[in-house]
């Protein structure tokens, strides 16, 4: 019965925190400025920090290390989604006012979705234990896919979601505000069409969802709890929105992070492996690698920052 009351506290706390989000700080459409955004990542940052010393005085150090981790390496991780998310808003055109939105329902969604693939793959590894060596060679796999692609880049024109909803559903030509949904003439008759900004959250997340593949296997490595997985992804997605409008005018600077990544990753999947001949990494130590190559990755991009081809421009007053 504990057990219960437990995930309904969580589960208040949360829906407290995203009914002011929207409801009171952004209430109507405004285009967030940097100091809105930092405002409320300290304050997911601090509500995280408190609920994580919560988990080490009630469940002792073990757990508290393993939210520290999780939460870490989810954080992390949904940096990726910040790059995607804004190509997706430069490809679509979205006003800046109405991003917010956007991502807030995006996140809303998430959460759900994340919860079910959390419950899944729980399930999984309770009933069939040796699905964990699948998760692990899936994320080296996944790790040094990462570490050899090229920039990343996004094809919204050839994802199938969107060339499904084109052909389902009636697509407005045009935005009308921050709404999803409008009312104009389709043909002869008067009916309900889906703006570009619908298109723009269904890209949202089936984005997410494709990362979630990712990650949610990951946390499994780190920790076995449930409640430890759910809360650490929920606190890391939750902040994910006001991330996106504080570091999207600067995360291309840190080109060294998709690296970094790469090799946590490929670590957390080694760590997954391991456990078939009874090798334990300390949850201490591998909160401390992981944040240790976080942060090389984070330095090296700053220290060497990276170099822009002028080759073309040279050939071009070469040629003058």
């Amino acid at each position: 019965m504990a057990q219960v009351w437990l995930w309904v506290g969580f589960s208040v706390l949360i829906l407290g925190m995203l009914a002011i989000d929207l409801g009171v700080l952004n209430r109507h459409s405004h285009v967030t400025t940097v100091k809105q955004a930092a405002r409320w990542s300290v304050v997911v940052i601090l509500v995280a920090a408190a609920f994580n010393a919560w988990i080490f005085y009630a469940r002792g150090t073990q757990a508290g290390l393993e939210f520290t981790a999780g939460y870490l390496i989810e954080l992390a991780l949904s940096v990726d989604n910040i790059f995607v998310f804004l190509l997706i808003f430069r490809y679509f055109k979205v006003p800046a006012a109405f991003q917010h939105r956007v991502l807030f329902w995006g996140i809303f969604g998430a959460l759900i979705m994340r919860g079910m693939m959390i419950a899944a793959g729980w399930l999984l590894i309770e009933r069939f234990h040796w699905i964990i060596y699948v998760f692990g060679a899936f994320l080296i796999f996944t790790g040094i896919k990462m570490a050899r692609s090229d920039d990343l880049e996004v094809h919204p024109e050839h994802n199938p979601v969107l060339k499904l909803i084109r052909k389902v559903v009636p697509l407005a030509p045009n935005y009308d505000g921050q709404r999803f949904f409008t009312r104009a003439f389709w043909g002869t008759r008067h009916r309900r069409l889906a703006t570009p900004l619908f298109v723009v959250l269904v890209m949202v997340e089936t984005t997410d969802l494709v990362f979630a593949i990712d990650s949610i296997p990951a946390i499994f490595a780190v920790t076995r709890d449930p409640f430890l997985v759910f809360t650490s992804n929920v606190f890391a997605i939750l902040g994910l929105r006001s991330m996106y409008f504080l570091l999207a005018g600067v995360i291309e600077k840190f080109h060294y992070l998709k690296l970094g990544l790469a090799v946590v990753l490929s670590f957390v999947g080694v760590k997954m492996l391991i456990t078939y001949f009874h090798i334990d990494v300390p949850i201490g130590a591998s909160l401390g690698i992981v944040a240790g190559i976080l942060s090389l990755s984070v330095v090296a991009s700053l220290v060497f920052p990276e170099q822009k081809d002028t080759n073309a421009s040279t050939d071009d007053s070469s040629g003058d």
